[in-house]
């Protein structure tokens, strides 16, 4: 979603509006007629592209921890021979970019996650966890005397310091997409090499 720069598709569409509106009101508390009047299709018209709310809901939180996990794969694919902390602040952007462009659906993790099924909830844990220890890794190459669990304890940490993105305030309220990214980096660091320092 964040990263496409051609237009979106009529399936993105309604799952980014689904997704704000999920969001903005909860699972239960959004209509198909809403989704498919916030895309200029009937509410009908929307089985077309999914069987449902259910399967949009998966779709949006199996979706956002995969392309999570891609990016970071193809990031550190691009930063072969580069110096690792150029990597962990490659993986830093990347997941600034996730937290101030996709905030609905930080929300909508937070709040719906265990209305996915079963096997969609283990889908989705997966993925986070495999990134996870992407993460975890790159970081251990920056600081090679931090123990594995403290290095995955950092990574959540730093997730959920970067992943607060929902509770800044409105986004005018905000001092700029820039600033507010400049300053979630320098806290990502900062919060590593304390990590660091207590080892």
């Amino acid at each position: 979603m964040a990263t496409r720069t051609d237009a979106p598709t009529r399936r993105e569409q309604i799952l980014r509006e689904a997704a704000r509106l999920f969001a903005e009101r909860g699972f239960h508390g959004v209509g198909v007629d809403e989704i498919g009047a916030a895309v200029g299709i009937s509410g009908p018209g929307l089985y077309r592209h999914f069987p449902g709310k259910d399967a949009m809901l998966a779709e949006l939180l199996v979706g956002i921890s995969g392309r999570l996990l891609t990016g970071a794969k193809r990031r550190l694919e691009e930063a072969d021979g580069v110096p690792s902390e150029a990597v962990l602040d490659s993986l830093v952007e990347g997941h600034i970019d996730f937290a101030l462009d996709d905030r609905p659906l930080i929300t909508l993790h937070d709040r719906e996650l265990d209305r996915l099924r079963d096997s969609d909830r283990k889908l989705v844990r997966q993925l986070q966890r495999q990134y996870v220890e992407l993460w975890v890794e790159v970081l251990r190459a920056v600081h090679p005397g931090l123990a594995e669990p403290a290095a995955r304890s950092a990574v959540h940490s730093v997730f959920g310091l970067l992943n607060s993105t929902p509770h800044l305030g409105r986004p005018g309220s905000l001092p700029g997409r820039a600033a507010t990214a400049a300053l979630l980096h320098r806290m990502a660091r900062g919060a590593f090499g304390a990590a660091a320092a207590g080892e």
